[in-house]
């Protein structure tokens, strides 16, 4: 696969399908011009020989080149490109048209309200059936966590949302967790930690001195013993979840998932752009 002329051939077979995962991610599309421009871009300079499924392989470079998208017009506070499909030229019409009823205008208007790692999740998995394991990679995040994105996401576009029963459930396991935390209580810990939990960190947040990963209800207990003083229940992303306020700033973001009434994994996010693409409210108590 190192031939250019071989790899052109092969995108070009590829563009269309290239073309309608952008579609679902961006909306709009001049956007998605550029990001299978950039997919190719990216093929061209990359060595694919050890590539076996380089459709697959394209898929999930569009799907972040499209995530890093949707995450810049966030961080812009941009508004929405929305369904709009920009009138295009002539030899291009009729694709663009048949796009735009694949997809659909109403599915298209929900979408935009989804975060970018939502969109992504639910897009890729969905509507393309890629697996949670290539997907979590890309929005960096567990399997289960990825899991739960696209379930949310799913929620949202058939118009049913998160049950306030399973949010209050949560809000009172995180609350537990971090009083306990707070007091040292290390048997407080376990009695909300999942005995398979899992702890992980970003590469900001192994700076600050954590392990990138920790495994065990025991561990991660000891982890959190005698801490959290400056961390609050919040939702991140609509979901339960911890943020870390020092100085007034958001400095850590916990997302938090849930094994029946345990806590069952913790992603630590303390990369500034990372977290500048979150949506975090704290909690009053």
């Amino acid at each position: 696969m190192t031939d250019e002329n071989f790899l052109s051939r092969q995108f070009e077979a590829n563009r269309d399908h290239l073309r309608a995962v952008a579609y679902r991610m961006l909306g709009a599309s001049g956007e998605v011009d550029d990001a299978v421009q950039e997919a190719w871009l990216r093929l061209s300079r990359s060595d694919t020989s050890d590539v076996a499924n380089l459709r697959g392989w394209l898929t999930m470079v569009v799907a972040r080149i499209c995530l890093d998208m949707l995450r810049a017009r966030k961080s812009r506070k941009e508004d929405p490109m929305g369904p709009h499909v920009p009138e295009p030229v002539d030899e291009t019409r009729e694709r663009e048209a048949d796009l735009a009823d694949s997809v659909g205008a109403a599915l298209l208007v929900v979408l935009e309200t989804l975060q970018p790692a939502e969109r992504l999740a639910f897009v890729l998995h969905d509507m393309f059936a890629v697996p949670f394991e290539e997907i979590a990679p890309i929005v960096g995040r567990s399997v289960d966590a990825s899991r739960q994105l696209a379930s949310r996401a799913r929620r949202r576009v058939q118009g049913a949302p998160v049950p306030e029963t399973d949010l209050s459930r949560q809000r009172k396991i995180v609350d537990a967790f971090l009083a306990a935390s707070r007091e040292g209580n290390f048997e407080g810990l376990l009695a909300v930690l999942d005995p398979d939990v899992v702890f992980r960190a970003d590469r900001a947040a192994v700076r600050l001195g954590t392990l990138p990963e920790i495994r065990g209800a025991d561990a991660v207990a000891q982890l959190y013993k005698g801490r959290a003083q400056a961390a609050r229940t919040a939702l991140v992303d609509g979901e339960i979840g911890v943020a870390v306020i020092l100085g007034g700033d958001l400095r850590i973001a916990l997302r938090v998932t849930f094994k029946d009434d345990r806590i069952a994994g913790i992603e630590a996010v303390a990369d500034a752009e990372a977290i500048a693409a979150l949506e975090v409210e704290v909690l009053e108590r």
